[in-house]
């Protein structure tokens, strides 16, 4: 179907429309057919960059997820794309930045009919199943600011064998790949822009009650975990201005810095 494939040029005119009474900088859309990651094609890219950049793959055969892990796809059922975005800010002003996009994307996906949460530190649930990941990475520039390429992978439509390949129970959005993808395309884009403006000037604490409010296992037992190993568990609180989450365990509260260490609910 038509209204399925990505196209630079309608994802441009659909953002356009809903820009008409924002002011955001200029962007640049590419798409291209198939790519190992959009990431790592952007990180490549980041220190002659000029101009924020979205780069769109129809298909993604390496795609990168968070801690070294794998993003498994497949064409047309899972949206897959990386948005390079300069912040004049050294790198430890991107403090919290995968938080405030899951925030800014599960916003929008309310909005859009998609009933979903946020696990820390970057996933998006739907029904307690994983419906997309979030990876930012960054490169300093030549002139000292700091690029954030932020990767997003959002499941539409997951066939029973890519469910297999993945190892686990995932969510996918139906009423979503029903819609023309570039106008899917242009409304999450939307929504970045404006969070990414946002943290550029507040940082994270913009972010953190909206990011709570959206909390999957807000005041639920959880244990942290680093490669098969429990390094801590207590009662998830929620998130402080940092994105270090607030855990409440029997020697009083801990803060859990994202690292590579994941978030397990408790059986």
């Amino acid at each position: 179907m038509e209204s399925m494939r990505l196209e630079a040029k309608a994802i441009e005119q659909a953002l356009y429309q809903l820009n008409q009474a924002n002011e955001y900088p200029s962007l640049q859309i590419e798409v291209v057919e198939q790519t190992g990651s959009t990431n790592a094609d952007l990180m490549q890219r980041a220190k002659n960059l000029q101009t924020p950049t979205l780069l769109l793959a129809r298909h993604q055969t390496a795609g990168k997820g968070r801690a070294g892990r794998s993003w498994l796809s497949t064409p047309d059922g899972v949206l897959t794309f990386s948005l390079a975005w300069e912040f004049q800010s050294g790198v430890q002003g991107l403090i919290g930045l995968p938080l405030a996009v899951g925030v800014a994307i599960a916003e929008r996906l309310q909005q859009l009919g998609v009933p979903v949460k946020l696990k820390w530190p970057n996933d998006l649930l739907k029904e307690s199943k994983k419906l997309a990941g979030i990876l930012v990475e960054s490169q300093v520039s030549s002139a000292g600011s700091s690029w954030a390429i932020i990767g997003i992978g959002l499941n539409l439509r997951v066939p029973d064998e890519l469910e297999q390949r993945i190892g686990q129970a995932v969510a996918d959005a139906a009423w979503l790949a029903q819609m023309d993808r570039n106008q899917l395309v242009a409304q999450l884009l939307q929504a970045l822009q404006a969070a990414l403006i946002e943290f550029s000037t507040q940082g994270f604490a913009a972010f953190v009650d909206r990011w709570n409010r959206l909390h999957a296992h807000a005041n639920q037992a959880v244990m942290i975990i680093d490669q098969q190993t429990v390094l801590q568990q207590g009662i998830a609180l929620g998130v402080d201005q940092q994105g270090c989450l607030i855990l409440q365990t029997e020697k009083g509260e801990v803060l859990i810095h994202s690292g590579d260490v994941s978030l397990r609910p408790l059986p």
